[in-house]
């Protein structure tokens, strides 16, 4: 795609900057994401300009060739890959009313490459889906898929999820929290240690605010703890260790429409070959399976979507969720957590669940990208 190929069509067709990669360690999640929108989005319908974020922040124009942003082997896609230049930057707009985005290289003049009608930001983890760009989208009054600041931050959250959802009379596990600067004296690391031990074993250690898996182990000796702060502190100093739970792993779409939530048909993860429990390499690499619908009983899956639901308002999502269940052993379901911008890659469980569902991939772009431009930026 060369730059001058990128003027809009206003008249024809809404302009979507399709925004992905970013800083977070889910950067090849998101690129894969991106990827998948590009080959589903209805191209008569829609003028498409692709926009990545390169690992250290900078705004590039990349190449619409979606085949060349997949998962492929084990080998992860990066915006360098398919960014036009690197040296080139796209700057988006910072007052209300002025939509247009430019082109830069040193050396040269700027190029405007025109408005935007709505943005569609893929970008997974912190400096994306934590509240970040929809914050930089509401100054420009950009509208944009997804929920706005505050639902975007507290969904990134671990720890003021499940405080907000304990709030609304919805059960959301135990943990404990160790923040940055307990861990950072030994008095604070004792602390935290012996309050970790009274929740019992095993136990799992997660960065505060990542996805995808990013930095979780499993502890079934409180002699592994401290490594396992560490791994998790790579991803977040803010860390959340959980109490393990027996049960199995559900998962629920929700998608807003004209006359409120919805919740779609649940989905169940089977775990694969060795792995513990669903993490990086078991979802993206390796071969778990996602069953759609998941095997419940009609009493199961009526509880679950109200609460998937439920979970949405509590927080104040817009425009799209999942939500991640557990239904225990003893019958109770227990919030995992919610993802407030899931993946969209070929073997991602959230429109996997809406085909089941009865809207196909192309149509949930669709319908999520039509509330985005029907709602304002703002106060709502």
């Amino acid at each position: 795609m060369s730059i001058e190929q990128t003027s809009p069509n206003h008249a024809a067709k809404p302009r979507v900057a399709i925004v992905f990669g970013g800083r977070s360690s889910e950067h090849a999640i998101s690129v894969s994401t991106a990827g998948s929108v590009l080959k589903a989005i209805d191209r008569s319908k829609y003028e498409v300009l692709p926009i990545g974020i390169t690992h250290e922040g900078r705004w590039a124009l990349v190449a619409d060739e979606p085949a060349r942003m997949s998962i492929t082997d084990g080998k992860l896609p990066d915006v360098a890959q398919v960014a036009e230049s690197v040296e080139g930057q796209v700057t988006l707009p910072v007052s209300p009313g002025n939509r247009e985005v430019v082109w830069s290289e040193p050396g040269s003049t700027p190029k405007v490459l025109g408005e935007v009608d709505v943005v569609l930001p893929l970008l997974h983890g912190p400096w994306g889906e934590d509240g970040t760009l929809q914050g930089l989208l509401e100054l420009s009054g950009v509208p944009y898929v997804g929920s706005g600041v505050l639902a975007s931050a507290v969904g990134m959250d671990k720890e003021f999820t499940k405080r907000i959802l304990e709030s609304h009379g919805i059960f959301a596990g135990t943990y404990t929290v160790v923040r940055p600067r307990e861990w950072e004296t030994e008095e604070g690391r004792a602390a935290a240690r012996a309050r970790i031990a009274e929740l019992g074993l095993p136990l799992f250690v997660k960065p505060c605010r990542a996805g995808s898996s990013m930095g979780i182990t499993k502890v079934k000796d409180l002699a592994d703890l401290d490594a396992a702060v560490e791994e998790a502190r790579r991803h977040d100093p803010k860390i959340i260790v959980e109490l393990g739970v027996e049960g199995r792993e559900i998962e629920c779409a929700v998608l807003e429409f004209e006359d409120g939530p919805r919740a779609s048909v649940p989905a169940e993860i089977h775990v694969g070959g060795d792995f513990e429990f669903y993490d990086f390499e078991a979802k993206y690499i390796d071969s778990s399976e996602v069953e759609i619908p998941a095997k419940l009983t009609a009493d199961e899956t009526a509880e679950i979507r109200r609460q998937a639901v439920a979970a949405f308002e509590a927080l104040g999502c817009e425009g799209l969720a999942r939500v991640d269940f557990f239904l225990l052993n003893d019958g109770r379901w227990m919030v995992n957590e919610i993802n407030t911008m899931p993946g969209f890659t070929p073997i991602s469980a959230y429109p996997k669940m809406w085909e089941a569902s009865g809207l196909s991939y192309a149509e949930l772009i669709d319908r999520l990208l039509g509330a985005a431009l029907r709602r304002s930026t703002g106060l709502r």
